[in-house]
């Protein structure tokens, strides 16, 4: 058959100008008015087998130019062979590019083997497509080149998993831009807006304590090194995304899980927090020492407490913050969580006759906190509380 029947437009004359074109922009201009004619013409099976021996052409064509438009045309279309489309691939950048970034015609597979074959413009043109899968996103992160984390980093469309943040920021904790493109995605894990706080500055640091919901003191004091404290602040956060087992794991391996912090975090209400601490400490399963301390009486809770290696003076505290917290419920109105902390906290502080100095100050300054954001957002309507927008 003859390719002319695709379409009346492209006649027999193209196809031999196609063929034996003296000038490689007389060929191209063929080219580019075959492929769209290949891209958008419904075709029979005998005319897409006849198309894909043209596409096969174009691509063997000495001249850049010819094999460029070939990859530009073609670069959404499913109507790119597989083969053609590894084939450009390999090319050079200027031919490759266009059908490493958008052709639909690699499998997942093609792609991250292509990732740690390509250079690292190829591999910044794969990062940016519309869509990155969690699989290929973390071979990019762990084997690409920076400039193609960043890319990724800047992509919307990349799914990035805790492990492919965790590379990036280790192979390169000294690149600015991607710091920058990290702090500017939508959400990242706690465990790593934590230790960005200490690699940015500048705007980069006022975009990680705005965009992120770190409070601002938060991110200065541990910029200053004053951890522990800012630490308890991090704990809602890590328990919101559901993140808390792995926020708990990385304050652990960075010597943080100190027995402090954990009794801070109980005396302001954080149980998720000190349970998956307690697992982690003592090695026991969360759903077991959820029953230890709530539900199997004061033997249990002091079973789990020194598994967990914690100083025995304070189980006492311990056992009565953990009371403190039974008897301490929520009330199901606006702000009700830090009207529960500052209760708590109350209550905590009645019942603690000989509080270390730092703990009581740091209580004390808590209660004023979260009794003024009880109150910040509540407002007094017919009888009933409710928040103001």
């Amino acid at each position: 058959m003859s390719i002319a029947s695709m379409r009346p437009h492209l006649s027999e004359s193209d196809i031999e100008r196609l063929m034996k074109g003296e000038s490689s922009e007389e060929r191209a201009s063929i080219a580019h008015k075959l492929c769209r004619r290949i891209a958008t013409d419904t075709l029979t099976e005998s005319e897409r087998a006849y198309a894909e021996e043209i596409i096969e052409i174009l691509s063997a064509d000495t001249a850049d130019l010819v094999r460029r438009t070939l990859a530009v045309a073609l670069r959404n279309s499913p109507r790119l062979p597989r083969d053609v489309a590894l084939k450009l691939a390999q090319d050079i950048e200027s031919v490759a590019l266009p059908v490493l970034e958008y052709s639909p015609s690699f499998t997942d597979e093609d792609l991250i083997e292509l990732v740690l074959a390509v250079t690292a413009t190829k591999q910044s043109a794969i990062a940016a497509r519309s869509r990155v899968n969690s699989e290929l996103c973390e071979v990019i992160t762990e084997h690409g080149a920076s400039e193609a984390v960043v890319t990724l980093a800047q992509n919307k469309g990349a799914s990035w998993t805790n492990k492919a943040f965790d590379a990036s920021i280790t192979r390169f904790s000294d690149n600015d831009a991607l710091k920058a493109a990290i702090v500017k995605r939508e959400h990242i894990p706690v465990h790593i807006a934590e230790k960005l706080v200490s690699l940015v500055s500048g705007q980069v640091f006022d975009l990680l304590v705005n965009r992120h919901e770190l409070p601002a003191q938060v991110a200065i004091d541990l910029a200053a090194g004053a951890r522990e404290r800012a630490t308890i602040d991090l704990v809602e956060q890590a328990d919101r995304t559901h993140d808390m087992p792995r926020f708990v794991h990385q304050l652990d391996l960075n010597g943080r899980l100190s027995h402090s912090l954990i009794m801070r975090a109980l005396c302001v209400g954080h149980m998720s927090f000190v349970e998956h601490a307690l697992a982690e400490l003592s090695g026991v399963p969360h759903s077991r020492v959820w029953l230890m301390i709530h539900d199997a009486g004061p033997r249990g809770l002091a079973a789990v407490f020194d598994r967990s290696g914690l100083p025995r003076k304070l189980l006492p505290a311990f056992k009565a913050a953990v009371s403190v917290y039974h008897e301490t419920e929520l009330d199901g109105g606006p702000n009700d969580k830090a009207r529960f902390r500052s209760r708590m906290i109350e209550r905590v502080l009645t019942q603690f006759q000989a509080i270390p100095k730092d703990d009581l100050d740091y209580l004390l300054e808590k209660l004023d906190i979260y009794s003024e954001q009880a109150a910040s957002d509540e407002d007094e309507d017919g009888g009933r509380l409710v928040r103001v927008s």
